[in-house]
This record gives C-alpha cells, sequence and structure tokens, in this order.
C-alpha cells in the first residue's frame, strides 16, 4: 500500500523549507501549523522564532511568504495576519487529489501510513469474575479496551490482550465444597449456553451461601477446601475448573452480544500468577524494595500516606503467608515484560484502583522491570451513572445486569430502525437492531473521556439527532442508498473542478483522519475519534443539504460528488469499526 502524505504535512514542509530558506538557524523548526476558521491552515510559529532571532514578526513572516511557492498544485494563497501569524488556503485540486490518492488505496486503510517505531502493547481489560454476572459496571473496561486495541493496531502498534479474570480466592473453598457434596449441580460447559450457564452458576452460589451462613460444620469444610485449593489438590482444581468453563461459557455469551471477538489464549486470570508469586516476592525482598513490617511483605512510599500521615503499605505478601492482588500484579508485570516483550503495559480499570496501581508501577519501576523503555499507563475510567447522577441501578437499587442493560438497548434500537425502515425484513430489522442498539452503548461511552462519569440515557442514545452512532450510521446508511441510487453512474474525482465551501469543508476533514487516529491512539483517548465522526457526519449533513449529488449541474460534477461522498462512507466505516460500531448498508 502507498501512504497518503496528509494536506497537513504537505504544507507544513513547505513552510519549514520558506523558514530556513529565510533564516538559516531555522532549519527543523516546527511552523505550528493547524486547522483554521480564517483559512484552511494557520501557522503560528513564526512569532517564536522572530524573538530568538530577535526580529519583528511580521517582517519575517512577510520574508518567509515570499519564500512559499503558491499556483495550482499545493498553495492556493498565503498571507500574513496579526502580529505575525500565516492564513494558509490550499487548492481545490489538491483536496480532490489527495482524497483521489486516499481513496485508490484497496487495503482499506485510506492511505493512511503505519507508525516506523511499532511496540507491544499489552491491554489488560474486560476482566469479569468466575462464578458471577456481569453488570454495568463491567461495561467500560471492556468497551474502551476493545477501541484502545482497534486504534492502535491501526497505527501498526502490535497489541496482546489479558483478561485478568478474577478465578481465585478464599470464596471458591464454599463453591467447591458444596459442588463436591452436590455432584451434578453443574453441567458440563459443553452442554450449555450463556443463560444456562449463569442460571447454574447462580443457583449453585445461593446454595452454597445459605448453607455456609447456617452451617457451621460446613464453614470448616469450606475454609479447608480453600488451603487445598491454595496446595494444588487435584481434584478440588477439577472442581474450580468446571467452575471457570461454565463462567467462560456465560462470559463469551455476554462479549458476543457486546458484538466483541474474545480469545481463549487472552484469558489469563489471577490463578495464572499463582506459581509466580513467591518468585516475586524474593526478588523484592532481596533487592530492598519490599520490606518485613509486622511480619507482612510490604512497599512503602514516602509520598502516600494516609489520614494519620503514615505511610500506607503494598501489601505483598500477608503475615500468614497469604499474597494479595498486588503479588498478583507484580507478577503478571514480570510476565508480560519478560515473556510477552511489552514495550507498553496499558490497565484499563476502574479510577477507583488508581492508587493501587500508582503503587504497583512504582513497585515495578523500583524494581526495575518497568524502565523509560518499558512504561505502564493506567486508563482509569469513571462510573456509569443513571439519569438521577447517581451509579446507576435498578428500579429495586441492584446492580443493573450487563445483557439487560444491552437487551433494552437494543429492543429501543428495534422501534427507531421499524420507524424509519422502508425495505428491510424482519430478520433485517432485528439484524440492525442489534448493530444499532449495541452500537449506541458503545459511542455513549466512547464520546465521553474515558476518566469522566456519564449518564446513560438509552432515549438520548438512540436519538437520529445529536452526537450518537445512530446519526453517524444513517449518515452511512444514507450515502450507501445515494451509491444505489446513482445506478451506471461511478464516483470519480475530478481535481480539475472547483469545489464549493461544504465541499472544501468536508474533504479537509477527511484528509485529517489519520492524524485524527494517531493522535488518539498515542492518547488513549477513543473520544477524540468519536468527536472526529460527529464532526465528518455532521460537514456530510451540510454538503449534502447544500450541495445536489445526483442533480448537480455536469456529469463531472455528479461524478465528482458521489466521489466524495464514497470517501465519507469509507472514512465513517474504518472509524466506527476501530472503535468496534457497525455500519450497517440499509437502515
Amino acid at each position: 500500500m502507498a501512504s497518503v502524505t496528509s494536506l497537513s504535512d504537505s504544507v507544513r514542509q513547505h513552510l519549514a523549507s520558506a523558514l530556513s530558506a529565510t533564516l538559516p538557524e531555522a532549519a527543523g523548526a516546527d511552523p505550528l501549523l493547524r486547522r483554521s476558521d480564517r483559512a484552511d491552515f494557520q501557522a503560528n510559529g513564526i512569532l517564536a522564532l522572530a524573538k530568538k532571532a530577535k526580529a519583528n514578526p511580521r517582517e519575517l513572516a512577510t520574508q518567509v511568504v515570499s519564500q512559499v511557492v503558491t499556483g495550482d498544485e499545493l498553495i492556493k494563497d498565503v498571507e500574513v495576519s496579526g502580529p505575525g501569524f500565516l492564513n494558509i488556503t490550499v487548492t481545490d485540486r489538491a483536496i480532490t487529489g489527495n482524497l483521489a490518492a486516499r481513496y485508490a488505496d484497496d487495503t482499506g486503510r485510506l492511505g493512511v501510513p503505519l507508525k516506523e517505531h511499532a511496540g507491544i502493547t499489552v491491554v489488560d481489560y474486560a476482566q469479569p469474575n468466575v462464578a458471577k454476572e456481569m453488570h454495568v459496571g463491567h461495561l467500560r473496561s471492556a468497551v474502551i479496551g476493545d477501541a484502545l486495541r482497534g486504534m492502535l493496531d491501526f497505527t501498526g502498534e502490535k497489541t496482546i490482550g489479558r483478561h485478568h479474570i478474577g478465578d481465585w480466592g478464599t470464596q471458591f473453598g464454599m463453591l467447591i465444597q458444596y459442588l463436591f457434596e452436590h455432584p451434578g449441580e453443574l453441567a458440563p460447559a459443553a452442554d450449555v449456553d450463556g443463560e444456562q450457564a449463569m442460571s447454574n452458576l447462580n443457583r449453585v452460589y445461593k446454595a452454597s451461601r445459605a448453607v455456609f451462613d447456617t452451617d457451621e460444620e460446613f464453614k470448616e469444610r469450606a475454609r479447608k477446601r480453600v488451603v487445598a485449593l491454595q496446595s494444588g489438590d487435584k481434584e478440588t482444581l477439577e472442581l474450580w475448573q468446571q467452575f471457570v468453563d461454565e463462567s467462560k461459557v456465560y462470559f463469551y455469551s455476554v462479549f458476543e452480544k457486546l458484538d466483541m471477538e474474545i480469545r481463549d489464549d487472552e484469558i489469563v486470570g489471577e490463578s495464572a500468577y499463582n506459581e509466580g508469586m513467591p518468585e516475586t516476592a524474593r526478588l523484592l525482598e532481596e533487592m530492598g524494595v519490599a520490606v518485613r513490617s509486622e511480619g507482612a511483605l510490604v512497599v512503602f512510599f514516602d509520598e502516600i500516606r494516609g489520614k494519620d500521615d503514615q505511610p500506607v503499605p503494598l501489601i505483598v505478601q500477608k503475615a500468614d503467608g497469604g499474597f494479595g492482588y498486588a503479588a498478583s500484579d507484580l507478577t503478571a508485570i514480570r510476565d508480560r515484560v519478560f515473556d510477552l516483550h511489552a514495550s507498553t503495559l496499558l490497565y484499563v480499570v476502574d479510577v477507583r484502583q488508581s492508587l493501587h496501581f500508582k503503587m504497583v508501577f512504582e513497585a515495578a519501576r523500583r524494581a526495575g522491570w518497568l524502565t523509560d523503555e518499558v512504561t505502564a499507563h493506567n486508563m482509569g475510567y469513571g462510573t456509569v451513572l443513571g439519569a438521577d447522577g447517581k451509579p446507576f441501578k435498578t428500579r429495586e437499587g441492584e446492580t443493573v445486569r450487563l445483557e439487560d442493560l444491552l437487551d433494552e438497548a437494543v429492543q429501543r434500537a428495534a422501534e427507531v430502525v421499524r420507524e424509519k425502515a422502508q425495505d428491510l425484513t424482519e430478520d433485517e430489522i432485528r439484524e440492525r437492531a442489534a448493530q444499532v442498539g449495541v452500537g449506541a452503548v458503545k459511542y455513549a461511552d466512547l464520546s465521553t473521556s474515558p476518566n469522566r462519569d456519564y449518564k446513560f440515557d438509552l432515549d438520548q442514545m438512540v436519538s437520529l439527532n445529536g452526537d450518537t452512532s445512530v446519526y453517524l450510521q444513517y449518515a452511512y446508511a444514507r450515502i450507501q442508498s445515494i451509491l444505489r441510487k446513482a445506478g451506471e453512474t461511478r464516483p470519480v474525482a475530478h481535481p480539475e473542478l472547483e469545489l464549493a465551501p461544504a465541499e472544501r469543508a468536508l474533504g479537509l476533514h477527511m484528509d485529517a483522519f489519520g492524524d485524527t487516529v494517531f493522535e488518539a491512539a498515542a492518547e488513549y483517548a477513543p473520544h477524540k475519534l468519536a468527536a472526529y465522526l460527529y464532526q465528518l457526519a455532521s460537514l456530510y449533513t451540510s454538503f449534502y443539504d447544500k450541495c445536489p449529488v445526483l442533480k448537480a449541474e455536469t456529469p463531472q460534477q455528479v461524478e465528482n460528488r458521489l466521489f466524495l461522498c464514497d470517501v465519507t462512507a469509507r472514512t465513517l466505516h474504518q472509524g466506527m469499526a476501530l472503535l468496534g460500531i457497525r455500519t450497517p448498508e440499509k437502515l
């Protein structure tokens, strides 16, 4: 695939050449180019250069302008503005020609190059607990993590998923002991679907909890079962594996509903790090990173203190010899750095765990496992709120099941699709409803900065108006409808044609797709890509309203506008796919 240089990069290169020709000591300086309302681009870099060279900024700007080549190919006009800004207008030919080069890319990448120095990023996301239902609290980690992987992969980074599921702990003593005493309560995982699996797990959990809370002898047997589990007793591990397998059937069914691909080899739970935890503790103690305090092995941080101004310790190993979450997380870091050869570790976890991960990362840095070359980032995300601004609950005050939430979104979407559908069958309506409903839930999440809370409002999410995925999906479907109506007339770029203002605005925005994805990926900010796509759909709507497509004045203009429509559709499709959202051909 031949990558396409963006218009902004081409203009930047021209300005940099003009700058160095005017002021040789400015060679390599950044012109600080950005999009502008006053022209296509504005360059602000001359002010700082003039100050450094003790020159008049307006005079320096005028000299730079005299070095810029204008004409038909790229730059139409450059003028000095204000104290020394440069306002740059590019030619219509450059806009259409650039889009034509992107359109010719048959890989679907729209001419966006891959990054030069790609690394390996391990993304830790979507971490449900074994034998427990997934609820609304699991939504954000899954959706944000999936979108981050999509964007990072697109830039050329290699991503490895890690689903650090909760598959270990004292609660398994109760569950395993009950299953030992009531064999057959869990059907083989191969014989159940997701709903049946969760029903079985719920039944066993409630029954075992009832016995555990009322029968002291059972409680003692359950505690002994925990010891047997931790010491690797074969029979106990086999029963434990039944809970894990049954839970995975359920997890897969929920992730499928969420339209997310989860790979079995990327589900690596807490239990996977059990064997490495004693080694982690030994290394930390030998290096002096962790010290013994009241029998426990802990790491202290001067800058992290409690209410009594005493240092808050990170507990690696408890006084009774047991290991906590810190040991598991630090062992996972060792595995990801030394076995997976990651250059970046990205954790998509609740913002309430930020302090824990701050301490874990600092301990790993002190141990030399994290360095300037191998870094870790915690993508702490905010809470999903109800309409009342409080954490989202059912009317009864219970936590909302993730499946129920998705089912309701699909149901609402079906009403919207059915109302708009003209020539869709009932099966097609059901299929589109799933794509629209799940897309609406994902987009509402991803269009919000990850660290902020957001209100879950289904009426707004499935609205055809405003910043919603439905608005974007309908823009895409409308373009497909136009392309079908065009019949034999195909999209063809005509760089020789003059562009209307709405065409120029649309074309310039599409040129920024690659830069936007790279920026959003580098900053772990999917909301920036979502905002770009919403603006793209809005600019397309403006173009559609102002520029007749099939009834344009000349055959060449019809072809060129169909071409603009098709590039818009491809950009919307690619951008939405990176966020994990479908673009139906018909709505």
